[in-house]
């Protein structure tokens, strides 16, 4: 990691509060700490901003965009991939409930993990890196509820 450090007057600090902006736009910031000080009669903000070297190349958007795509019916053997089918099914039902994005309820690479699960339920989903206490008790129960066919779920 990088430091960089900006001093921007309070007064007349227009072009210098410029030239950190256009710093900040392109590159990677880790941490802005700013205190504010006198320099001789001068009253500035300093900004200490800790950044990843190099800069930004593509925005995060185009990232995820160029993350690969993994295709599950190759990636997975076909009795696992009917498992991660129904599992789909069913997240996709319990997003549409909470008027969520998918993702947010489970990713598909953490469906792909449960559905290779000896048995699908709240412990065994815990295991799961990434899944915690929070989203198995909001999604987990109501998933291996509809999964293993218990229909009397509770809200």
């Amino acid at each position: 990691m990088q430091l960089k450090i900006f001093t921007v007057p309070i007064v007349d600090g227009e072009e210098r509060n410029e030239e950190m902006n256009r710093f900040l736009r392109g590159h990677r910031v880790v941490t802005v700490d700013k205190q504010f000080c006198m320099v001789g009669d001068l009253a500035c903000w300093t900004f200490c901003i800790t950044y990843v070297d190099g800069s930004i190349a593509t925005s995060p958007t185009k990232a995820v965009e160029q993350r690969e795509k993994i295709d599950y019916r190759e990636a997975l053997d076909p009795a696992t991939f009917a498992v991660f089918s129904r599992l789909r099914e069913i997240r996709k039902a319990l997003a549409s409930e909470d008027a969520v994005p998918a993702y947010a309820v489970f990713t598909d690479a953490e469906l792909a993990k449960i559905s290779k699960l000896q048995q699908i339920d709240e412990k065994s989903i815990l295991t799961i890196k990434g899944v915690g206490n929070a989203r198995v008790e909001k999604y987990g129960t109501k998933l291996c509820q509809r999964y293993n066919g218990n229909t009397t779920e509770t809200a």
